[in-house]
């Protein structure tokens, strides 16, 4: 039992390691090296829980993969409707990629065309997205516009802020999520709740 803990805390350690080198160098420059070395651990050590670097890779966007699952769960039952519960999870989401290496490095990850595996990331914030505002549709609350055509719209602004947000972090900030949602609400609501509903986030202090 202790063996199997020490090699699971070795094995988290590796991927963040791995999360923050890809953050910081991108997947192709990274070296596995690098990686180990600020797991603390040695190459050997490395190679017996990933026998590549494209393996390791893969487990970094599983685990955003889950912190994106974590994101979206946490808000689920919280907010009066769907659209409110979209921007809340938005929020939380631009928030989890200002704090979270390994979520931001899994979607660094999912648009890197060297290792050639697809948006997977951003296929399940997709997917997620358009469950939301087809529910919102059935809830009465979404106006007169497809879910379809509002996921297409809500994910290129929040997957832009993705991308954007390494280069300047206002990209990823409570102010410009609030800002997109000012602006957006008025066209996806239903008049009779557009008055309810927090650009901010329904949750105190910004933290939705």
């Amino acid at each position: 039992m202790v063996k199997q803990e020490r090699a699971l805390r070795t094995r988290e350690a590796l991927i963040t390691s791995a999360a923050t080198v890809f953050d910081r160098e991108g997947f192709s420059v990274a070296s596995l090296t690098a990686i180990s070395s600020l797991a603390g651990v040695s190459n050997g050590a490395l190679h017996f829980h990933f026998s590549s670097k494209a393996t390791l890779a893969d487990s970094v966007e599983e685990a955003a993969g889950e912190r994106l699952d974590r994101i979206v769960m946490a808000h689920e039952g919280a907010a009066g409707n769907a659209l409110q519960l979209l921007v809340n999870t938005s929020h939380g989401l631009a928030r989890g990629l200002t704090e979270d290496v390994v979520l931001r490095a899994g979607f660094e990850l999912s648009r890197d065309q060297v290792r050639g595996r697809g948006p997977g990331l951003y296929r399940q914030w997709h997917r997620w997205v358009e469950e939301v505002l087809k529910r919102a549709d059935g809830e009465g609350v979404l106006a007169e516009v497809t879910p379809e055509d509002a996921a297409a719209s809500v994910v290129a602004a929040t997957t832009g802020f993705e991308v954007l947000g390494p280069q300047n972090p206002e990209w990823l900030s409570h102010r410009t999520v609030t800002r997109f949602w000012q602006l957006l609400l008025p066209r996806l609501a239903d008049a009779s709740v557009l008055g309810t509903l927090v650009a901010a986030g329904s949750r105190p202090e910004g933290r939705p």
